[in-house]
């Protein structure tokens, strides 16, 4: 179903008054076969859309967290063809929530872009998010996207040009991602204070909804995104709840740890960025 599946699901949620909850998890982290029911426990949690992230030898857009949860998947030899796959087996558990991938470039580029936008729409994923591709050189991926119904989401920062940001929208579907700072992922303590001018920019280019990612870990983070955008990626929170819990209530960790993050009302709290 693709970006459309994406483009609906976050039109529910706002609908309920809601914002959007957007988890991310390394497939392979702890094991590939864990990421299947991992996929699985957040989808009955609730969550809006989950984003899953193909190891990657180097990570640049990652911060320590996500990094060693790469490193760790690599070393158990996840490749994309497991990607792919967790996918199927989500799909075929009964998963219906949005799934979108986040690759680096390079896999994708090796197994080539039309090759891997179909095999990825075969499987049952909705998107792709490539955090080193520049808008600008997007062209091909986009258009091998567009052959199969699938979103390529970009992402835009705080230094990115009003130019950019029209440029970015114009390519857009599913979600426009909105990078909160000017640096890795990883949980922080506050939001950076310049993340709303960048969305309201972005909202005067386009009509798609917008998420706001990278230090978002809290449930009052998440809250405080409400105020001015639909949605909230969390990423290295929820890795460092995998990685410290016992392996077998790593399921219920996470189910606890997301509870408190989704189902969050817009303008429920007031929450100073």
């Amino acid at each position: 179903m693709g970006y459309q599946r994406i483009e609906d699901q976050l039109h529910v949620v706002t609908q309920r008054g809601e914002v959007g909850f957007i988890p991310y998890l390394t497939v392979g982290y702890p094991d590939v076969r864990a990421t299947v029911l991992l996929v699985e426990t957040l989808a009955k949690a609730g969550a809006t859309i989950i984003e899953l992230g193909i190891p990657f030898s180097d990570p640049l857009a990652d911060g320590p967290t996500i990094q060693k949860a790469s490193l760790q998947a690599l070393q158990h030899g996840v490749k994309v063809v497991d990607c792919l796959d967790v996918v199927t087996q989500a799909r075929k558990r009964g998963v219906k929530t949005p799934l979108v991938f986040m690759s680096y470039y390079n896999p994708l580029l090796a197994h080539g872009l039309a090759n891997i936008a179909h095999l990825a729409c075969q499987a049952g994923a909705d998107g792709f998010i490539v955090p080193d591709l520049p808008t600008e050189e997007s062209g091909p991926f986009h258009d091998a996207c567009a052959v199969e119904g699938m979103a390529l989401i970009p992402l835009l920062t705080p230094t990115s040009s009003p130019e950019r940001v029209a440029l970015g929208c114009s390519k857009a579907r599913g979600f426009v991602y909105c990078v909160s700072v000017t640096g890795v992922t990883g949980a922080r303590q506050d939001l950076a204070p310049d993340i709303r001018p960048l969305v309201e920019s972005i909202r005067r280019s386009t009509s798609l909804p917008v998420a706001v990612g990278f230090g978002v870990s809290r449930k009052e983070h998440v809250a405080a995104v409400g105020q001015f955008a639909d949605a909230a990626v969390v990423g290295s929170a929820l890795i460092d709840v995998i990685g410290k819990s016992p392996r077998r209530q790593v399921r219920s960790h996470v189910q606890a740890f997301v509870a408190e993050l989704t189902h969050v009302k817009k303008n429920a709290e007031q929450v100073r960025l």
